[in-house]
């Protein structure tokens, strides 16, 4: 088991200036983690390769591999021209990922209003998700990168599209981002999509939620599902997911990549990873 922790996690404690993102990887080190994702939120690698090489050297320095990089990405435009636009900067995104040495990206693909997310809308954009997938994996399989889309943004979330989408880009270098909580989002029930998606998972994030029924708005600092039912981010370990039976099944599975913890409560964020990464270990010790 390789464990460690996205640098989203610590965007907390980023925005209030107590580190840069070269103090999150020793942080990262400093707390047990063994390898760290990078999220360019609040900077940009693409046009910064001096940034690229500090983080390089600085997560060789602190003994800890970069393991994933993760962008945002919409293909659904509006014309042909910004539908291949969207791509070539992607890929542009691709070559960070070599500067960085790294072997595995994580782009989004698509972001539709939830009243849009629709099946019959799945489908119509469909063949065109198709296509940036495949270019994208295509540009990226020439430096041995293995691209991947998370079930992640209400559209492109549920565990069936998911896979239909991997099963049809048909690459061996592009996979799912597994966030065992996110099916959430969706209404889905997190064991069962878990055990359908690790076999195509490149990654596999630990995230954790409250859950709160539709009739019980719990007031602010909630949001709610695509029907409505009421979450709220949680130290791993300490929300309503049932995260020792997902422990268990991922482990019964003999995934052997990354494990990521993810966090997005309310909490410190400093303190609410190190005790998630504490409740991942001793979970998965007991598994």
């Amino acid at each position: 088991m390789k464990l460690g922790v996205s640098s989203y996690s610590l965007l907390g404690a980023m925005r209030k200036n107590e580190m840069d993102i070269l103090g999150a990887i020793q942080w990262v080190a400093d707390n047990g983690g063994a390898h760290i994702e990078i999220v360019p939120i609040d900077f940009s690698l693409v046009d910064n390769p001096e940034l690229t090489d500090q983080i390089v050297a600085k997560a060789k320095e602190a003994g800890i591999e970069i393991s994933n990089y993760a962008i945002g990405a919409n293909f659904i435009t509006e014309t042909r021209e910004q539908f291949e636009a969207e791509i070539e900067r992607v890929k542009r995104h691709v070559d960070v990922v070599h500067r960085l040495g790294a072997k595995k990206m994580r782009h989004d693909i698509a972001s539709r209003p939830i009243p849009d997310t629709t099946p019959a809308q799945f489908d119509r954009d469909f063949p065109s998700l198709v296509e940036a997938c495949r270019a994208v994996a295509d540009y990226a399989s020439q430096f041995g990168i293995t691209t991947s889309i998370e079930n992640h943004g209400y559209f492109v979330q549920n565990s069936e599209r998911v896979l239909r989408l991997v099963h049809v880009v048909d690459r061996a270098n592009f996979r799912t981002t597994l966030d065992v909580g996110n099916f959430l989002c969706v209404d889905e029930n997190p064991i069962a999509a878990v055990k359908k998606s690790l076999p195509h998972a490149s990654m596999v994030h630990f995230k954790d939620f409250y859950i709160r029924p539709s009739y019980r708005n719990p007031g602010d600092g909630w949001f709610p599902s695509a029907h409505g039912t009421y979450l709220r981010g949680a130290i791993v370990g300490q929300g309503d997911i049932d995260m020792p039976e997902m422990v268990r099944v991922i482990k019964a599975s003999g995934y052997d990549g990354y494990l990521s913890l993810e966090f997005e409560g309310k909490e410190e964020c400093k303190w609410g990873i190190v005790t998630g990464l504490n409740n991942i270990k001793r979970l998965w010790a007991e598994a």
